[in-house]
C-alpha cells in the first residue's frame, strides 16, 4: 500500500515533465486508452465479463462521466498550479467522500473522530488556499481545478456505493471509469484547443507507460486485490501518504517551491485523511 501511494503521488510529476510534447489533456486521453485496452484483455484472460445485463449502466456511464471530468480538471489544473499542490488538493477527495457517503449510504455515518478528520482537512484546505489568494500567487485557478476534481473523485466513489455498482466486480466498475474517459477525454482536449501530441521521444513514452500502464491499471487492479485480503480501514488510512508522497515528489524532481506555510497545510490535510479513516 505504502508502494502504492508512492506511484500515485509521483505521477503529477511524470505529467508535467512531457507537457510541452504532449498536451496535459491528451495525456489523460491516451492514459485511459492504454488502460481501457489493457483492462480488456485482463476481463478476458481471467474470463470476468464485462457486457452482462446486471442493471448497472445506468449507474456506470454516471460513473464513468464523472471519473472523465475529474481528470479533465485534474490534468487542465497542472497548467496552472504545480504539481505538489495539486497532489494535496486532489486528496481532499476521503474527506469529501466521507461526507458524501454520511449523507446518502446508510450505516456510513461519522463517528466523533471522523467529523474531526473532516475539519482538520478543512483548515489544511483554507490555509492551502491562502497562498492561491495571495497577490503574487499563479496557482489559484490550477488549486481550484485540484479541489473540483477532488470533489468528483468523491461524487464517483459515493454513486458507486450507493447503486448497484456496490455489487459489480471490481473490473466492471473500472472499466466504466476507463472505457468512458477513453471516450471522452480526447473530445476534451479538442474543445480546449489543445496542440495534441507534437514530439514522442523515450521521455514521451515512458511517461505514458507510466500513467496508463502502471497507474491506471497495474496500480487501480493491485488497489482493488488489497481490498479483498485486507481490512479497507486499514489500507485507506494509509492514502493519507499520497499527497505528501506528491508534495516531496514535486519539490525533489521539478524544483518547485514549498513554504513551510502550504508543507503545514498539507500535513494538516493527511491527518485529515487519517482521523477520516479510523476506524470508531
Amino acid at each position: 500500500m505504502v508502494l502504492l501511494t508512492a506511484l500515485w503521488g509521483f505521477q503529477q510529476v511524470t505529467i508535467k515533465l512531457i507537457a510541452a510534447d504532449v498536451s496535459l489533456v491528451m495525456q489523460a486521453a491516451i492514459r485511459s486508452l492504454v488502460a481501457t485496452m489493457l483492462l480488456f484483455i485482463w476481463a478476458r484472460l481471467t474470463r470476468q465479463l464485462l457486457f452482462q445485463r446486471d442493471g448497472t449502466l445506468v449507474a456506470g456511464v454516471a460513473a464513468g462521466l464523472l471519473f472523465a471530468f475529474e481528470f479533465v480538471f485534474i490534468y487542465a489544473g497542472l497548467g496552472h498550479t504545480n504539481a505538489s499542490r495539486m497532489s494535496v488538493f486532489v486528496y481532499l477527495a476521503p474527506p469529501l467522500t466521507a461526507l458524501g457517503l454520511h449523507t446518502f449510504v446508510a450505516g456510513e455515518r461519522l463517528g466523533p473522530w471522523q467529523w474531526t478528520g473532516v475539519l482538520v482537512a478543512f483548515f489544511g484546505l483554507v490555509l492551502a488556499f491562502a497562498e492561491g489568494f495571495s497577490s503574487n500567487s499563479k496557482t489559484f485557478w490550477g488549486d481550484l481545478c485540484g479541489v473540483v476534481a477532488a470533489a468528483l473523485w468523491a461524487s464517483t466513489t459515493v454513486l458507486i456505493r450507493a447503486t448497484r455498482l456496490a455489487r459489480a466486480s471490481a473490473t466492471k466498475t473500472l472499466f466504466y471509469q476507463l472505457g468512458l474517459s477513453a471516450l471522452v477525454l480526447p473530445l476534451a482536449s479538442v474543445l480546449l484547443g489543445e496542440k495534441g501530441v507534437s514530439a514522442v521521444n523515450g521521455l514521451v513514452l515512458a511517461s505514458l507507460a507510466y500513467q496508463g500502464v502502471i497507474v491506471a491499471f497495474a496500480s487501480y487492479l493491485a488497489w482493488f486485490w488489497l481490498l479483498t485480503r485486507y481490512l479497507a480501514a486499514r489500507l485507506s488510512v494509509l492514502s493519507f501518504l499520497t499527497p505528501l508522497f506528491g508534495m516531496v515528489s514535486g519539490v525533489v524532481f521539478l524544483s518547485e517551491p514549498l513554504s513551510a506555510h502550504f508543507a503545514f497545510a498539507a500535513l494538516l490535510i493527511a491527518a485529515g485523511i487519517a482521523l477520516v479513516n479510523l476506524r470508531r
